[in-house]
């Protein structure tokens, strides 16, 4: 495939399939996205370099249409080990009552993030993502040499000129709305819960950076991807919209807990990985979101096993339940049919405009 060098270029209409890690995203969920005229992505996050190459080989096996991969940044050595040791001892009633142990929390905390960006440079995909940080300039080259197209998440109007001055393609711009983890990229305790509204942080970022955005944050419907547009974004990003279609590769739990009105809202926590991220409310956050400390990607570790069996019991009430705020606006459609309703919604939307 040649490379494409403008964002506009990678699919009929600018709407993407948010990377979401921990199994949501799927081969079959991005090509059907890249086949209705959107754009699918793979979030390599939590696996290993072999079985992200896997994935883009089914993924290739099934679209010839553009795609993306994401990747997770390798983060700093800066947890304390002891306030990680404290949330486990606070944890062990939980790992008691689903008969587990809990995880080793030094499990590793760079996510094989070399040999990953070994293999997308050895057997370049279309574009690469990148998330909890911002590679270095040797990096985002390397890439463009591969005629690969790079983007970076930004929280923040520094981040995103951080992006531009490494040399990224373009920036995802993600809203404090968002379901799942905020993309920081650098993660700071005392900045919990200041994170900026996605309008606002488009135009902040419009404003500091001559890259193109794709924007994030509780989209759900075809209106909303026409503001984000309206307001300066090149394309918008969906996660908790995809969550629900058939070919998501989300549990059944999680799925059905989206539109569960026992599941009346979403916070931020840290409960389940010791970095911010938006997810519905129940029990385990209620009870542990306020003791967590900042330790990712340790406090992952620790609390995965507790989280597997949980689901494993058919309990959603210690499980990550991520979530954007939009999640009571989700509809139960095939990811293709999501993407051509999205589009329809959209151009009405801005007809109307006109």
């Amino acid at each position: 495939m040649p490379a494409l060098t403008d964002l506009s270029s990678f699919s009929a209409y600018p709407i993407v399939q948010a990377p979401m890690a921990g199994g949501a995203s799927n081969p079959r969920l991005a090509a059907a996205v890249s086949g209705a005229g959107g754009l699918g992505f793979l979030a390599a996050g939590y696996k290993t370099s072999e079985a992200m190459y896997q994935e883009i080989r089914q993924l290739r096996d099934a679209t010839s249409q553009p795609f993306g991969v994401n990747l997770f940044m390798p983060q700093p050595a800066t947890v304390d080990p002891s306030a990680v040791a404290v949330y486990a001892e606070q944890l062990a009633g939980e790992a008691a009552w689903y008969d587990t142990a809990l995880g080793d929390p030094d499990t590793g905390s760079d996510d094989a993030y070399d040999a990953k960006v070994a293999v997308l440079l050895e057997d370049p995909v279309p574009m690469v993502s990148f998330t909890f940080g911002c590679p270095d300039r040797a990096v985002l080259d390397a890439f463009t040499k591969a005629g690969t197209y790079t983007v970076v998440t930004v929280t923040t109007p520094a981040e995103a000129l951080a992006a531009q001055w490494a040399g990224a393609d373009a920036v995802c711009v993600q809203g404090i709305e968002a379901g799942g983890h905020q993309g920081t990229h650098r993660d700071d305790p005392q900045l919990d819960g200041t994170g900026l509204g996605l309008l606002t942080l488009i135009t902040q970022v419009r404003e500091a950076v001559q890259l193109p955005m794709i924007a994030a944050g509780g989209l759900m419907r075809g209106e909303q991807i026409a503001a984000v547009l309206a307001a300066g974004a090149s394309a918008a990003a969906l996660g908790t919209a995809f969550l629900v279609c058939p070919e998501s590769g989300a549990s059944p739990l999680h799925k059905q807990a989206l539109t569960d009105p026992v599941y009346a809202r979403t916070e931020v926590t840290r409960a389940f990985s010791g970095r911010p991220a938006r997810g519905l409310l129940n029990r385990f956050v209620r009870e542990h979101g306020r003791y967590a400390p900042p330790g990712y990607p340790q406090v992952h570790h620790l609390t995965q096993p507790v989280r597997r069996a949980a689901a494993g019991l058919g309990d959603p009430q210690a499980m990550a339940l991520w979530a954007g705020q939009g999640h009571r606006l989700a509809r139960e459609l095939s990811a293709g049919a999501l993407v051509e309703t999205l589009a329809a919604e959209l151009h009405a939307a801005q007809g109307a405009r006109a």
